[in-house]
């Protein structure tokens, strides 16, 4: 499944980020969690969803998508933090209910941010999961798409360690 190779990806990637910058004894969850909220004000930004002063439209498809796997990458480093990449394989993230208002998803999404953050749960994770998944779903992509895009973006997270980012 690709969920469960994303984890692997993310595992690699994140051991090598802890490793380099001395984290591993480091509680950096709050840091994540941050980290996630802006991500997902980055994608929304490039959506022009909630401009409802501009008309301007939306960024390019693929900026889009780089910025949903951008979010997706913290998703999935915060699963990992509390062993919840197990469960991926109970529970298939957005069932097509990927659809309705761009901004109330948005809002939806950072709800379950917040939740996470509070209860720490494998329920609490599995339902931002979900609701993210859903997000992406109404943004029309794939879970091939997705997964293709996260593991291009996780090459780039590799490089950017290599360079120094």
């Amino acid at each position: 499944m690709e969920l469960q190779k994303m984890f692997e990806l993310q595992k690699v990637l994140d051991r090598r980020i802890e490793t380099k910058h001395r984290l591993e004894h480091e509680n950096i969850f709050d840091k994540k969690v941050l980290a996630l909220l802006v991500e997902i004000g980055e994608l929304a930004n490039e959506t022009r969803c909630f401009k409802y002063w501009s008309e301007k439209g939306p960024s390019a498809r693929e900026t889009i998508l780089e910025e949903y796997v951008d979010g997706m990458h913290f998703i999935l480093s915060l699963g990992l933090m509390f062993g919840f990449d197990r469960l991926s394989g109970e529970a298939v993230p957005g069932r097509g209910r990927g659809t309705g208002d761009l901004t109330v998803k948005f809002l939806e999404v950072y709800n379950a941010v917040y939740r996470f953050q509070r209860e720490k749960t494998a329920e609490s994770y599995m339902a931002l999961l979900e609701t993210f998944y859903e997000l992406g779903e109404l943004l029309g992509f794939t879970r091939e798409e997705i997964f293709r895009a996260y593991v291009s973006k996780n090459e780039v997270n590799h490089r950017r360690q290599e360079e120094g980012y």
